[in-house]
């Protein structure tokens, strides 16, 4: 049996620039990012140590300063970039990712992409 925790970062927002269109260009804009990653938790729970699991805070880190160095044109190129560095950094078995760009439609709270990806 396969065992798939997930570590659950909820409502981080962050500044970038992405987008198609000025104005959207011109200035970083909020970008709000969901992401889980699944990942077998089991000694962190049994030794009660980070050094088992995957540090939320450092992954936090990793996506506010991808999007804040972002220049991407759409929300699925962000989405995918960083997926592929969350791969790299952390290696989880699998990633759930939503990208919400919160300023574009005015009748929307937000608008954006959700992506799952599996361990190259």
């Amino acid at each position: 049996m396969t065992i798939m925790d997930k570590i659950i970062i909820t409502d981080l927002h962050t500044y970038g620039i992405v987008g198609i269109k000025q104005p959207e260009r011109d200035n970083p804009q909020e970008i709000v990012i969901n992401c889980t990653l699944y990942t077998d938790t089991t000694l962190a729970g049994i030794n009660d140590s980070i050094k088992y699991t995957i540090n939320y805070s450092s992954v936090s880190k990793t996506i506010q300063a991808i999007v804040n160095e972002s220049a991407f044109f759409t929300v699925e190129a962000l989405a995918a970039h960083i997926c592929n560095r969350l791969f790299i950094d952390y290696r989880p078995d699998a990633i759930r990712l939503r990208v919400e760009k919160t300023q574009v439609v005015k009748a929307a709270k937000s608008v954006g992409v959700e992506i799952f990806r599996k361990s190259p």
